[in-house]
């Protein structure tokens, strides 16, 4: 939900600041955020599931907006501790069915207007990241995670990572361009667990 916010919300802000030299992100000031949520506020329309609290941004949002997603650590570190804190942990083992998780990675549908209440949403991992060696369609804004359980393992000091991870990225660093999958809501404590168990399972084709 609120994770969608980010890309709109800077390109509107780049339309209407100062230009910044190649490759920088331009300067934004508070008064920028809040002209920008002014006018996304005048013109949504509320409509199914998607409603007007989509605009809102986060403390954690706000501040990355007004850093160039860097912020000094007097700030960066007490927002990760408390993203850290919110993170729910459930008890036991946190991996799950690894097959469901790659039907998970390859999905990207999830909060449209006209999807019902209760569907559930995808990950769309494939979007940013290589999971399977054998799927030749992925996308290169996050690292290769090929390879990543043969690698790392999947004891359970791994999996709590993973996990945690997936849930809100932004615990670890703030100013990630992950989605914050479980803080969000957009994805639930079964799915989460299935896409650890996509990363860390010996059997899963990522690790293959």
């Amino acid at each position: 939900m609120k994770r969608y916010l980010l890309l709109p919300v800077a390109a509107a802000l780049a339309a209407c600041v100062a230009p910044a030299p190649m490759g920088e992100r331009p300067a934004v000031v508070p008064q920028d955020i809040e002209h920008i949520t002014a006018l996304l506020k005048r013109d949504f329309h509320e409509r199914g599931q998607a409603k007007i609290d989509r605009i809102d941004l986060d403390e954690v949002q706000r501040i990355c907006n007004l850093n160039a997603d860097n912020p000094p650590e007097s700030l960066a570190k007490p927002l990760e501790e408390a993203q850290m804190k919110a993170i729910k942990f459930p008890n036991g083992s946190l991996m799950g069915d690894w097959k469901n998780g790659e039907r998970i990675a390859q999905s990207g549908r999830g909060s449209m207007w006209n999807d019902k209440p209760g569907v559930q949403q995808g990950g769309s991992c494939y979007n940013c990241h290589q999971l399977s060696p054998k799927v030749e369609a992925y996308g290169t804004l996050g690292p290769s995670l090929a390879g990543f359980g043969k690698i790392r393992g999947n004891r359970p000091e791994i999996q709590q990572y993973v996990y945690g991870k997936i849930y809100n990225a932004k615990a670890y660093s703030v100013c990630s361009q992950m989605p914050r999958f479980g803080h969000a809501g957009t994805l639930n404590e079964q799915q989460i667990k299935d896409l650890v168990a996509l990363l860390l399972d010996p059997k899963s084709p990522v690790n293959q």
